[in-house]
């Protein structure tokens, strides 16, 4: 199985357009690496790939790889997207794919129900192309062109901020086990973990490679970065912290043999600096948070 790694920042990328903290001036000088919206492709074979999560970057991630170039006149290799929940920096990528003319959509039925009562997406979509979308129920897997096996682990149920009112049962947000039978490489893609949830140990078992939530190194980390209190703290933004107890590098510490990765990195986070201690903290754990463009194979 093959994935790549589409983007590999939080919700506006790296640098963040109306940001002026050390981590995006410093992107901004050439510093630091740039970082687009994070999201994966996964493909059994190299022919027909399937994204995880679609981001407002989806096109410049797109085009940035000839994995996804088409065949003429418009036969794209894209064939279906899987997300993990329903938050903008995950889904309006779906918006800038309406040129596709079959896609097939996986998502929770809350995620589903957002995207269409409360945000309005998948009306408008369909107003350009009848894609066939999909419910993806926890525990129960699905097979995207026959070729993978995914399931789901329901991690929350935080809602985005457009369906703060949703009276709609969770898991609004869920992790992904992605199977290749053909090779046995499996992966585990949680890109948003509030918490390590109960029975997540045994989900990541038998995983071959584990991507998960990297957003913040620090609880404190927004205020401290920008100078004002933020909004919300880590937690109640649906994000562990990547150091401490109970954190990200803490849990997957239980899983030595495994491929580690960080993804869904903040533009506040200093592990974006490969110089920083911080980074050398996530390194010295067996752990990387590698660029845009990373492509393995399981």
């Amino acid at each position: 199985m093959k994935v790549l790694l589409l983007g590999t920042a939080a919700g506006g990328g790296f640098p963040q357009w109306n940001c002026a903290c050390r981590m995006c001036s410093a992107g901004r000088d050439g510093l630091l690496t740039h970082r687009t919206q994070d999201g994966i492709a996964v493909s059994a074979t190299g022919e027909r790939w399937f994204l995880v999560n679609a981001s407002p970057d989806i096109r410049a991630q797109l085009l940035a790889h000839q994995e996804f170039r088409p065949k003429p006149p418009r036969d794209t290799p894209v064939k279906g997207v899987l997300l993990t929940d329903a938050e903008l920096d995950h889904s309006l990528g779906l918006m800038l794919l309406r040129e596709g003319d079959r896609l097939d959509v996986w998502a929770p039925e809350a995620v589903l129900h957002g995207l269409t009562e409360d945000f309005g997406l998948r009306g408008t979509v369909e107003h350009y192309r009848r894609w066939d979308w999909h419910t993806v129920s926890p525990g129960v897997p699905v097979h995207p062109a026959g070729e993978l096996t995914v399931t789901a682990f329901p991690v929350s149920g935080k809602r985005p901020r457009y369906a703060a009112k949703s009276t709609m049962d969770g898991p609004w947000v869920v992790a992904y086990r992605i199977t290749d039978p053909a090779s046995g490489g499996t992966l585990v893609y949680a890109p948003c973990l509030r918490e390590w949830p109960a029975g997540f140990d045994e989900f990541v078992a038998d995983a071959d490679c584990v991507i998960i939530d990297g957003t913040f190194h620090a609880a404190a980390e927004m205020s401290g970065a920008t100078g004002k209190k933020a909004d919300a703290d880590q937690k109640s933004m649906g994000h562990i912290p990547i150091a401490g107890p109970g954190g990200g590098l803490d849990v997957l510490s239980r899983f030595p043999g495994k491929h580690r990765i960080l993804t869904h990195l903040n533009n506040t986070n200093p592990v974006l600096d490969p110089a920083s201690p911080e980074h050398a903290e996530v390194v010295a754990a067996g752990v990387a948070a590698p660029p845009d463009g990373t492509l393995f194979e399981l």
